[in-house]
């Protein structure tokens, strides 16, 4: 892959920076530069000091062990992920500080101490033993965002068994799927869940998908009640606040786990082929969670932090379980949609809690500016000092929205990029010592070794783009692709000998700033001009019209691709063929002529999952008359159909 250097659009040439204020400098639990050079000079001592913010049952005696593709970190130390995360608070000075505080999407709320949160671990893990879980059995959760979820989770690492959590959003097949490659032997489901005021029938799904797995026993957590219709198979399924009646009241001794021993299997639904069960071990990655959200995120003893995030994805695992709760902090999980009843419901959350620190998504900020301010301006967000990003590039525009409406003008943005396989965050500021540049993740975080490289291998250098890779280990990294390393090893490590590919493209400017360009295979070729599809999307939000860009390529007799953008607009903004030239001009001037764009289409929503990510997939399916993909994993299916409606109509 290379990149086009003919001409790179303001995404990468963004002069505007934002450096931390002396005040937060001053408070942040990482602000001297030095950490970077440190850490650079002597990765395995800096990692060592990290780990030892974990309460360990045996020291480790080795920090790592590199045999290309296979790290093994923190060698014979023996820890418990959910003593991490709960023990050791509960039955400290946090005993009765909040933990957990949920907010259900009819407004039901419930608040768990750490040392509440400890009861109901134990009393699950307890419940999960008697239903013949050991240690190594994998245990599934089919769950909404419900308190539930984390205590299962949590309940499932205090025996050392493995937990894979399922997104509620997936269909009975995808569930089978994860099911049966994982072998489950127990599966955890509600009767449903409630979104945008319907209920996603989880049980029912589960029942269909449960037809030929290894499943023995299914735990349903009545969520809905009655109105759900469900049917209890009898010596099958069992109900959850039964069998945790049945729990009891002692303490539940932690499993002392090794360092390389599995916490977790998650599974990524690439857009073909089956999915990946991605496996993450309990020391490495429970120390790149805890130590993220001190570094990057500077989290206090006082914060109360909301990520946005699902628990179905690795954002929930690392950013709302995993690592807030590692660092004893009190976390804000939200049941429903963004813009249910109402378009300020997250503002109202930030305000009702006094959220402190905010994690959430660049295509909810740019949905959030499409709203418009009013709905944040109406609410008191003045408790917020720090903001963050995940998931994809963030449009500069969008960056300054989030910085303007909702922080003020006063509070730092941490933009990161990580993946499911890297389990942390790799590439972010940190916030007390790095100035920003709207639409950059900015730098590796201190103990990550990332370049960006050529064909060959070699490094591109400022100015110029290429491949992301990341050459040296890190402890939170995937170990394997569940019963498939041969996958692993191609996968990630099959391009470069030792080096881990990511699969994003990205550009580094003259200041060493990384810019993500997205994936690989988001890259256009116009007429032998690779141009990424974040450069496009980037010059039409910046017009002021624009709340949202999605731009994908498809085939052309004569160019090979053409660019076609799907467009939604700002409230109250007429949509005609003036402005289709208008924005056409806007990507000519911001990038160049071979970057126009064929084609502009405009749509009220695009199609989106309920993690909130753009499935651009669909949008070349649409746009090249091909059948649709897998779509069970769209907040809202009938978009699908509306812009196809569209797009034959405009054709």
């Amino acid at each position: 892959m290379s990149v086009d250097s003919q001409k790179l659009s303001t995404l990468m040439h963004e002069n505007r920076t934002f450096p931390p204020s002396d005040e937060f400098r001053a408070q942040a639990n990482f602000n001297d530069e030095r950490i970077y050079e440190q850490a650079a000079q002597d990765p395995e001592a800096y990692w060592s000091e990290q780990a030892l913010h974990l309460s360990w049952f045996k020291p480790f005696e080795n920090v790592l062990k590199w045999t290309p593709p296979h790290a093994k970190w923190f060698l014979g130390g023996k820890l418990n992920a959910a003593y991490n995360c709960v023990d050791r608070h509960a039955f400290g000075p946090r005993k009765n500080k909040a933990a957990l505080i949920w907010e259900g999407e009819p407004g039901d709320t419930r608040v768990l101490t750490y040392d509440m949160l400890r009861r109901e671990v134990d009393k699950a893990a307890h419940a999960l033993k008697r239903l013949g879980v050991q240690k190594g059995d994998r245990v599934s959760i089919y769950l909404p965002m419900i308190p539930e979820l984390p205590i299962a989770m949590l309940a499932a690492a205090k025996i050392g068994a493995i937990h894979s959590v399922v997104f509620a959003g997936f269909s009975s097949q995808s569930l089978q799927q994860r099911l049966e490659d994982a072998k489950s032997k127990v599966l955890i489901t509600a009767d449903g869940g409630w979104r945008r005021g319907g209920i996603t029938p989880l049980k029912a799904n589960a029942d269909e998908a449960l037809v030929q797995t290894p499943v023995e026993k299914v735990v349903v957590v009545q969520r809905v009640g009655e109105v759900a219709g469900i049917t209890m198979q009898e010596n099958r399924d069992v109900y959850w606040h039964e069998l945790l009646a049945e729990s009891p009241t002692t303490p539940f001794e932690p499993e002392p786990m090794d360092s390389e021993d599995v916490l977790y299997l998650l599974y990524t639904s690439g857009t073909t082929g089956k999915p990946k069960g991605i496996v993450h071990s309990t020391g490495g990655y429970l120390t790149g969670a805890n130590t993220s959200m001190r570094s990057v995120f500077d989290i206090k003893d006082s914060d109360v932090w909301f990520c946005t995030a699902d628990i179905g994805w690795v954002t929930g695992h690392t950013y709302l379980v995993y690592g807030p709760l590692s660092a004893g902090t009190t976390v804000v999980m939200y049941e429903g949609g963004p813009d249910y009843p109402t378009r300020d419901r997250y503002w109202q959350i930030i305000e009702k809690y006094g959220v402190t620190v905010l994690y959430t998504a660049p295509t909810l900020i740019r949905t959030f500016m499409k709203w418009g301010e009013s709905h944040p301006a109406a609410h008191d967000l003045s408790t917020l000092r720090l903001l963050g990003t995940v998931g994809e590039p963030i449009n500069p525009e969008a960056w300054m929205w989030f910085h303007q409406h909702v922080g003020r003008g006063t509070c730092p943005i941490v933009d990161t990029w990580w993946q499911t396989e890297t389990g942390c965050a790799m590439i972010a500021p940190l916030p007390g010592i790095v100035p920003t540049k709207p639409g950059s993740a900015t730098r590796a975080v201190p103990g990550i070794d990332i370049d960006v490289v050529d064909e060959n291998g070699e490094s591109v250098g400022f100015e110029n783009g290429g491949y992301l890779v990341i050459k040296k280990p890190w402890p939170s990294m995937l170990r394997t692709v569940w019963q498939d390393d041969a996958r692993y090893r191609d996968t990630y490590f099959g391009k470069f000998e030792g080096v881990y590919l990511p699969g994003d493209g990205a550009h580094v400017d003259a200041d060493g700033y990384v810019w993500i360009l997205g994936r690989i295979d988001d890259v256009i070729n116009v007429s032998g001009h690779r141009i990424g599809t974040a450069e496009v999307e980037s010059a039409l939000v910046a017009h002021p019209a624009v709340a949202e860009a999605a731009v994908i390529g498809r085939a052309h007799d004569v160019k090979g691709q053409a660019i076609t953008a799907f467009v939604t607009v700002r409230d109250g903004i007429t949509t005609d063929e003036q402005l289709v030239a208008d924005l056409k001009r806007t990507v000519v001037e911001q990038i160049g002529a071979m970057a126009r764009p064929e084609e502009i289409i405009f749509a009220a929503e695009l199609p989106k999952t309920r993690s909130a990510k753009i499935m651009r997939r669909l949008l070349r399916d649409i746009a090249e008359g091909r059948v649709l993909g897998d779509t069970t994993t769209l907040a809202d299916p009938s978009v699908v159909d509306t812009l196809k409606a569209q797009y034959k109509d405009a054709e």
